[in-house]
């Protein structure tokens, strides 16, 4: 378990254990101290659950296999594994330029339950489709896939910044006016929908 988690568990216990004891005993809230116990066992106890439990959840979305475990995800997932450094998310995942414990997050940090509010009403809309309607068949980046998200971690790269390409044309990148997934240049994305075709990489060679 998490740090988060193991917080959550001990909160719920105590608040339970007290919330128990006014049941069985209610004569104890007759006197200040009782009244000021109730009050916490009643009130701040469960606020703080609520929230070391969101802490928890939200620390939990940020795994990879929390995000494949979605079925209309589980390909998407896969192609992490593709045996061909040109698929872009694979190439990171494989040579851990991420952490591979969250290599969606890391590149998909942005939108949906981690960007900002309009953006977590959109993750929460994904979430209805995924347990209570359908999910799509092809899975779009709304407003497509922002460079901020390759720049946050190569703009000031040696590698990078060297590349003659990438230093003629960074003011096009950086205003997204060029993406960096665009066809010509990273343009191997995920294929998820051509992991029939590709050779996969087993981590157990």
């Amino acid at each position: 378990m998490t740090g988060a988690t193991e917080i959550l568990v001990a909160l719920i216990a105590v608040t339970i254990a007290l919330a128990a004891v006014f049941l069985v005993r209610p004569s104890i809230t007759a006197g200040t101290t009782g009244k000021i116990l109730a009050f916490v066992a009643l009130a701040i106890l469960p606020a703080l659950c609520i929230d070391a439990g969101v802490s928890a959840h939200m620390q939990r979305s940020e795994q990879t296999q929390f995000c494949i475990s979605c079925h209309a995800m589980e390909t998407h997932g896969l192609s992490l594994y593709v045996d061909d450094p040109n698929y872009i998310p694979a190439y990171h995942f494989q040579n851990h330029l991420v952490p591979a414990n969250q290599a969606c997050y890391a590149c998909h940090t942005d939108y949906t339950i981690y960007g900002p509010l309009k953006d977590k009403l959109q993750g929460m809309k994904r979430v209805y489709m995924q347990y209570i309607s359908t999910p799509p068949k092809v899975i779009v980046i709304n407003g497509g896939y922002s460079n901020a998200q390759c720049l946050h971690c190569h703009a000031g790269a040696r590698g990078f910044m060297e590349n003659p390409i990438h230093s003629a044309m960074m003011a096009s990148l950086t205003t997204d006016q060029v993406s960096c997934i665009t066809s010509g240049c990273h343009d191997t994305i995920h294929n998820a929908d051509q992991l029939s075709n590709v050779k996969l990489w087993s981590p157990s060679k």
